[in-house]
């Protein structure tokens, strides 16, 4: 995880921006197929912060995709910047500027990993992560 100071991203063309103050509750990778098309990726790595915690500036467009969980993107770009869950915002870890500062601490939805990728040293979850 993360030292506990502030971390800073953004979507690639810049018209999103976010900060985020204090640690993570988690992070995590997810290979549901949900997440493999909204990031055209073999996976979605992840951070999972409250949502009091984190400032975003620049118009964003959301989508559904599960009820209770909207997926934001750049209007501009494309780029999928973060999903609103609840109280929580969970920020697309390829989407900050720092690079190292958090690494996953758990896998989900490891049914749908492709098989050419090696699991992580981490918890594996078959399907959804239990609290």
């Amino acid at each position: 995880m993360t030292t506990g100071s502030s971390l800073t991203g953004g979507c690639a063309c810049g018209a999103i921006r976010f900060t985020a103050h204090g640690p993570p509750k988690r992070a995590g990778l997810c290979h549901c197929l949900t997440c493999r098309k909204a990031h055209a990726s073999a996976f979605n790595p992840f951070v999972v912060y409250d949502r009091g915690v984190v400032e975003v500036r620049g118009d964003v467009r959301r989508w559904v995709s599960t009820p209770g969980y909207a997926r934001a993107f750049c209007d501009v770009c494309g780029s999928r910047v973060f999903a609103e869950n609840g109280d929580e915002l969970e920020l697309s870890l390829g989407s900050f500027d720092q690079i190292g500062e958090v690494s996953p601490q758990y896998e989900s939805w490891t049914i749908r990993r492709e098989p050419w990728l090696p699991p992580l040293v981490v918890p594996q979850h078959a399907k959804e992560r239990i609290a």
